[in-house]
């Protein structure tokens, strides 16, 4: 009963509830390109809508690269989606250009009445690495060093802090010789969702990237999801890691939004080599937390790309997360 397309692979997700169901989004492109690797320049955004997270009914493709020339017409990446005060959906999401070569990553942004029919605000960029704060970030392409400039997978919820709105997302930070230390949790803030400050990044180091961010709070405890692979760890990570390095999904502590930040200790949350799961989410259901994501490596070797059946989530005592059937060898 996963959320999978017969034509289709599904890869980054993300959800909203609105207070009768649940929407999915999720990145996807056509098999029949025969590549999954060749999916990541072919994207559009689907959409699907369920009642239990496991039964869902497919809506199509909602939004999707613009015509060129424009900052987002090779890519429309990964997002999330949020409700303002007045009933207005906004998505933010991952853009890239053509004239780029999709190598610099920006942050766009869309409304929607309806939760399907997304109309980009303005020509959609709404942030980029610019301004006061822009140098702590490592702003331009380090060709040779990493693979691009990092500023994507924006995550966005109300300031529990004030009367504005926080935006996480995926970034690099300057000046670290090791590549594998230079991943960040980036963070900009706005009064209205529509106009955004760059602020300092909330956590560097230990993984190469922390993709995918998920910042949350449970039982009075803040975390920060997010997935990374095995090759993008850093030296003292991977010998701090009980088991040694996996690719999936693991988690930030911190004291609030703005951290600080520490990487959870003891096992890695979600991973397994080859990955079983990635660029997974946390969600709060009647029933507890679960987690989902989508199926990367299936028991033959395969690509999946579908979404995954949720596991349920445990918040311990000591408030580390721990999943209660981590393996999906089986599905």
């Amino acid at each position: 009963m996963t959320l999978n397309l017969d034509d289709h692979w599904i890869w980054d997700s993300w959800y909203a509830h609105d207070g009768a169901r649940w929407h999915g989004y999720f990145l996807k492109a056509p098999k029949s390109l025969g590549d999954p690797e060749l999916r990541h320049f072919n994207v559009a955004q689907g959409h699907a809508v369920s009642d239990d997270l496991v039964t869902w009914e497919h809506l199509g493709t909602c939004f999707a690269p613009a015509p060129g020339p424009a900052w987002d017409d090779c890519t429309t990446w990964t997002g999330s989606v949020v409700r303002d005060g007045d009933g207005l959906w906004h998505l933010f999401y991952t853009g890239t250009s053509r004239r780029e070569d999709g190598m610099y990553q920006r942050i766009g942004h869309a409304t929607s009445r309806d939760m399907h029919g997304w109309e980009r605000v303005g020509d959609g960029l709404c942030l980029d690495l610019a301004g006061p704060n822009a140098q702590l970030y490592e702003v331009e392409h380090a060709v040779g060093f990493w693979h691009d400039r990092a500023m994507r997978d924006p995550w966005v919820i109300r300031d529990p802090e004030g009367d504005g709105w926080l935006m996480f997302f995926t970034a690099r930070v300057p000046g670290e010789t090791e590549a594998n230390n230079g991943g960040a949790i980036g963070l900009a803030t706005s009064p209205d969702l529509v106009t955004w400050t760059l602020e300092p990044p909330v956590f560097s180091g230990g993984f190469g990237q922390l993709e995918v961010p998920q910042v949350f709070e449970h039982g009075g405890r803040w975390y920060c999801l997010f997935c990374t692979a095995a090759e993008h760890f850093s030296r003292a990570r991977a010998e701090a890691t009980p088991g040694g390095p996996v690719t999936g999904s693991h988690y930030l502590v911190g004291d609030g939004p703005r951290g600080p930040w520490r990487i959870a200790p003891g096992p890695f949350l979600d991973g397994a080599l080859p990955c079983e799961r990635y660029a997974a989410r946390i969600l709060e259901t009647e029933d507890g937390l679960v987690i989902l994501g989508f199926r990367h490596t299936t028991p033959n070797g395969q690509f999946g790309g579908y979404v995954t059946d949720p596991s349920p989530v445990v918040q311990q005592d000591d408030g580390l997360l721990k999943v209660e059937r981590p393996s999906l060898a089986a599905e």
